[in-house]
């Protein structure tokens, strides 16, 4: 495969328009590719629109398996006319490819699936398997992730890929994320008399006040290395209909960012302790919702496919990531794996107006792909 039909399968993918959904489209992309160059790939149904894509290599013995990963699903490209080159145009300019999911994550993903292609043209023999697991839905939910978790697709693997922006640097770690709602109700009245209501505002603002000490006191626990300390962010608010009303209903959404020290048990008790103080009051009732409960990814610092990317990227540091990857589902077994989130872009210019990749960089992790894979599984 020469350097300008690589540019050119980027690109395909970058004009599939797959913001929040509609993920089936790449996966039949990328199946048709695979299977061109006989890989043969499954679809593993998520939703309508919606599927997962799996495929394995097998070198010519038993050996370890390597899973490697990314998601099909990018984040709405907002106005287009606030970017400089169509969101989904694909257009290069200046060695630089600009587009939704440019650096988050199709880059990454599809050095991936060619670094497989070229494994399996490429002359040398290995044993074991490279594993692709293709997910959608990781921006909002982690949704294929779980589900392809809960199929034990990483019960079996030796070492996991995740190929999301982090140059300059690798990830072996993140921190987990808990999204959530608190949903308070009470009575509604005329705001000259608030005493035969029960205000919901209030409610939440108890709940803010009493929830952020002890947040603070469990942050003080402990701190990551790597990752910092877990925090929490109170990020949405929404209640009352009238200025003259006592309002009824309203709710909460945050935030919090966990770590393996404070981890999300601990958050949604710290929640629940403070649910059940102000209920047992009597005046109105808070409820949590929780809307997404992903973990942190714990990997270790030193592995096999760790001393891999040192080879790679030998100026690489291994950074803690503040946010969350699909990594927090697949992690989630009895398995202990290699781990390492590694791919091309930075992570700055993801979810950004004029999201772009440099394709000099873009090609470059399809060889350092292909090394890792020969190395990996030699």
């Amino acid at each position: 495969m020469d350097q300008q039909e690589k540019i050119k399968i980027l690109q395909d993918v970058i004009q599939l328009e797959t913001p929040n959904g509609n993920e089936e489209i790449v996966a039949l992309y990328y199946k048709n590719l695979l299977e061109a160059h006989g890989i043969e790939s499954q679809l593993i149904q998520y939703a309508d629109g919606r599927t997962n894509l799996v495929a394995e290599l097998k070198g010519n013995q038993e050996g370890k398996i390597l899973a490697v990963s990314g998601h099909m699903d990018v984040v709405d490209a907002g106005n287009p006319d606030l970017w400089t080159y169509p969101p989904y145009g694909a257009e290069i300019h200046d060695g630089v490819m600009y587009g939704r999911g440019t650096t988050d994550m199709k880059a990454g993903l599809t050095a991936l699936i060619i670094a497989m292609i070229e494994l399996k043209e490429s002359v040398q023999d290995f044993s074991g398997t490279v594993r692709l697991l293709a997910c959608v839905g990781e921006e909002i939910g982690m949704l294929g992730s779980k589900q392809l978790t809960d199929l034990g697709y990483t019960e079996d693997i030796h070492g996991m890929i995740i190929a999301e922006p982090s140059t300059p640097y690798y990830n072996t770690k993140h921190k987990g994320s808990i999204q959530y709602q608190v949903i308070a109700h009470g009575r509604a009245a005329h705001s000259s008399t608030p005493e035969k209501g029960v205000n919901t505002i209030q409610l939440i603002n108890d709940f803010i006040n009493k929830t952020n000490i002890k947040i603070d006191e469990a942050a003080a626990t402990a701190e990551n290395d790597m990752l910092g300390k877990m925090l929490n962010v109170f990020t949405m608010i929404e209640g009352g209909n009238q200025i003259n009303s006592v309002p009824e209903y309203t709710v909460l959404s945050g935030n919090a960012r966990t770590i393996p020290e404070v981890g999300n048990d601990v958050v949604v008790g710290i929640f629940n302790d403070v649910i059940e103080e102000i209920n047992a009051n009597g005046q109105g009732t808070l409820e949590l919702n929780l809307l997404q409960n992903n973990q942190y990814a714990d990997g270790a610092n030193d592995s096999a496919l760790v001393d891999l990317i040192k080879v790679e990227d030998p100026q690489a540091e291994n950074r803690g990531l503040s946010g969350a990857t699909d990594g927090s589902n697949f992690t989630n077994v009895d398995n202990k794996f290699d781990f390492a989130i590694y791919g091309p872009g930075r992570i700055d210019s993801a979810h950004t107006i004029d999201e772009s990749i440099e394709v000099d960089q873009y090609l470059a992790f399809i060889d350092k792909y292909v090394n890792i894979y020969k190395g990996y599984l030699k």
